[in-house]
């Protein structure tokens, strides 16, 4: 705990735009602050991207892809110099790590191990992917040869939010990248930090000027601009169901570019009564809304639970949640880190008189200080049982780690309970019936189904949601759908004179 606190007072990151292969402060001079969320303390000063800027580097971006430095490089050079990238986000890790750790309040450890691994193995994957993929040929008539290709898009802007934001920065960056697109990335006003220091990183992976900017500010301004610029082709947005709205509205009144959402969750974890291990299943369920203080966006944030498990089930899930050790997200002892900012803190904590208010009973619920440390934004693990799946704390994101507990009797009300809810990200089912698990998950509405498990994923699949959780996906080979365009070459190949 010692060396991360050290490292982080000796911590200098990069703070101002990176456009055009070079770092810079933005046009007006303005900043916004950086607040470390385990202490509440400003560590930083970002530089904030106002529309000249983000019309800068749009332009910038739109002039390397025109210029087919990257868009029409020979796919394994883009290949070598994705490559590069992953290898120098593996060597950087305990940089990036830390970044991320003190902007986020993400545990150190989980951000050593866990997120830039996994960001820096996306970035891998897809590079691998490159020379994998093939275009098409159609089944023509005899005198006509028909081509389907492949074509990057353009300039894609990427606005990506706090909760995970070197994962979520690869998600949407690496198959832009080995695409041939440019991109520009808007990152969070929470977490900027870790976005600069991975364009440093790909400048240093030979990365051209301008195939990568970086625009960190604030949304209503960086984020606005980028969202109606008419050089922009694609925006691929993670975050709120209210902001995605808004880009789409952006779209619509500029030049009508793709829009691709990912916006959140209310996921369901369906328990039954023949439940094999209600041990494990009680620990993937607290582990599922507890993880992360609860910031994650197909979090299992409802426990559905059949009336015959329901009791033991929430004990034990309560018991998981009261082990998790909280504390100062650098000390590598940390399972469960604070809450993002200061507003989402008081956001999550109001959660709880409603709670009350709706009937509910409250287990936790209490902003938590753990001993010797400072004003950090800390949170205990909270359940509320007995929740009417229609309230407000049934329905509403809270986004921290509050799980509502409801009540029901058999698969069917289960499925339907689950199925009650404006979002479909993620959902899971736990039974030990076979052919219960496949109908359950057919019906349940949402992008992924887990059974007898919870938040197991990896780059190989699609990520997304249905309902208003959003339309697109993040990750697998699906997602160089939502970054290319297919061209059709029709080619007259009908018997001439001279043959």
């Amino acid at each position: 705990m010692t060396d991360w606190i050290a490292a982080a007072a000796a911590l200098r990151p990069e703070t101002r735009l990176f456009v055009d292969g070079e770092f810079r402060p933005s046009s007006n001079g303005g900043t916004f602050d950086t607040i470390a969320p385990r202490d509440g303390m400003v560590f930083a000063s970002v530089s904030s991207a106002n529309e000249e800027d983000v019309d800068r580097a749009v332009r910038g971006a739109a002039a390397a892809f025109e210029s087919g430095v990257w868009s029409r490089a020979d796919r394994r050079t883009r290949q070598a110099v994705l490559l590069r990238l992953a290898d120098l986000m593996l060597e950087n890790r305990e940089e990036l790590a830390l970044l991320e750790s003190l902007d986020s309040g993400h545990p150190i450890g989980d951000a050593l191990n866990v997120d830039v691994p996994n960001a820096a193995r996306t970035v891998r994957w897809y590079a691998e992917a490159l020379d994998k993929v093939y275009d098409e040929i159609a089944p023509t008539p005899e005198n006509a040869l028909a081509l389907v290709s492949r074509e990057p898009l353009g300039v894609v802007g990427a606005v990506v939010p706090w909760n995970y934001p070197l994962i979520i920065t690869a998600w949407k960056i690496a198959p832009a990248l080995a695409a041939g697109n440019s991109v520009v990335l808007k990152p969070a006003e929470l977490t900027s930090l870790s976005a600069l220091k991975l364009a440093e990183l790909a400048a240093q992976a030979g990365l051209p000027a301008g195939v990568l900017q970086v625009v960190p500010g604030l949304g209503r301004q960086a984020g606005q601009a980028l969202g109606r610029h008419p050089q922009v082709d694609k925006i691929a947005f993670t975050g709120s169901p209210a902001v995605g709205r808004g880009f789409l509205t952006y779209a619509g009144e500029s030049n009508g570019k793709q829009v691709s959402l990912e916006l959140g969750g209310k996921s369901a974890q369906l328990v039954l009564a023949d439940v094999e291990d209600l041990d494990a299943c009680a620990s993937a369920v607290a582990w599922g809304i507890f993880y992360n203080a609860g910031q994650t966006c197909h979090g299992g944030s409802r426990l559905v639970a059949d009336a015959r498990v329901h009791d033991e089930l929430v004990e034990k899930v309560i018991a998981v949640g009261s082990s998790l050790v909280q504390g100062d997200p650098l000390d590598e002892g940390t399972q469960l880190g604070t809450i993002a900012s200061s507003v989402q803190l008081d956001r999550v904590l109001a959660y709880t008189e409603v709670a009350r208010a709706e009937g509910a009973t409250v287990h936790g619920g209490g902003r938590l200080r753990p001993e010797g440390l400072g004003d950090g934004y800390y949170v205990e693990p909270t359940v509320f049982d007995h929740v009417d799946n229609s309230s407000r704390i049934g329905q509403e994101e809270i986004f921290g780690p509050a799980l509502s507990v409801s009540v029901v009797d058999g698969a069917a009300e289960g499925v339907r309970v689950a199925n009650e809810s404006a979002y479909g990200l993620a959902a899971s089912v736990w039974t030990s019936d076979l052919r219960t698990a496949h109908r359950v998950a057919r019906d349940l509405r949402a992008g992924t189904v887990w059974v007898n498990t919870f938040d197991v994923a990896d780059v190989i699949t699609p990520f997304g949601g249905v309902k208003q959780s959003g339309a697109g996906r993040d990750r697998s080979l699906h997602a160089f759908d939502s970054y290319t365009s297919l061209k059709t070459t029709w080619i007259d190949i009908a018997p001439g004179s001279n043959y």
